[in-house]
């Protein structure tokens, strides 16, 4: 992903061109500059900026989040009475926080390329904004598909308005992103599930055609 001012590479919709009909974007080589701190900042303030433009079209006010915590392995923040676990990203509605396991978020950036947390910070914010705006499931399924296809409305958003610029050869990063983090099988009632790949994907797809509406 990549701001105008910075060497970063953004994920595109073409990552799902054969199943949605896309047109790649131009080829663009990936500078050497960019780091995975410097990515995570630019997912947060980017990510931040966004939403508190939507809540101002809507006549609310965005509440930003109140600390953004990186930790390693179980040393995490504790969200109520449910310790932080390793190898993951969450949103705290108990002190209105997201945190993330840094080594293995990083470990994801350096495989598979850092479209996977312009994936996994925008998603986290999906959930805050949930918890905002009181939003109700009846399965976590729900919860999760919905925070996918906010985290595709954010990029597109910010891909239209130029604060990042779409390269080819990312798609592959948001792919592989989304299908790691999706479940083995279909079973919505799993009190855990996150959907799929193919769901996710899907998802994510859906907000970024869409917008916010559509998710």
């Amino acid at each position: 992903m990549k701001p105008v001012t910075r060497a970063l590479i953004i994920v595109a919709l073409v990552v799902f061109a054969a199943a949605c009909g896309a047109a790649p974007p131009r080829s663009m080589d990936r500078e050497g500059t960019d780091t995975f701190e410097g990515d995570v900042r630019t997912a947060r303030t980017l990510a931040e900026a966004f939403w508190a433009q939507q809540f101002q079209q809507l006549g609310r006010v965005y509440r930003p989040i109140e600390d953004f915590i990186p930790y390693s392995g179980n040393a995490g923040p504790s969200c109520g009475e449910q310790p932080a676990v390793p190898n993951n990203a969450f949103y705290c509605p108990i002190g209105h926080f997201i945190a993330y396991d840094q080594e293995w978020m990083e470990s994801l950036w350096t495989q598979m390329g850092d479209g996977s947390v312009y994936v996994i910070v925008p998603h986290e914010f999906g959930h805050a904004v949930q918890a905002q705006l009181q939003t109700g499931f009846d399965l976590n399924v729900q919860m999760e598909l919905q925070a996918d296809c906010y985290a595709g409305a954010t990029l597109s958003a910010l891909v239209n308005s130029g604060a990042l610029l779409a390269e080819e050869g990312d798609e592959g990063e948001l792919f592989l992103s989304l299908a790691a983090a999706g479940d083995p099988t279909d079973d919505w009632l799993n009190p855990a599930a996150h959907g799929t790949a193919e769901q996710r994907q899907s998802s994510f797809v859906t907000g970024y055609r869409g917008g916010v509406g559509g998710c």
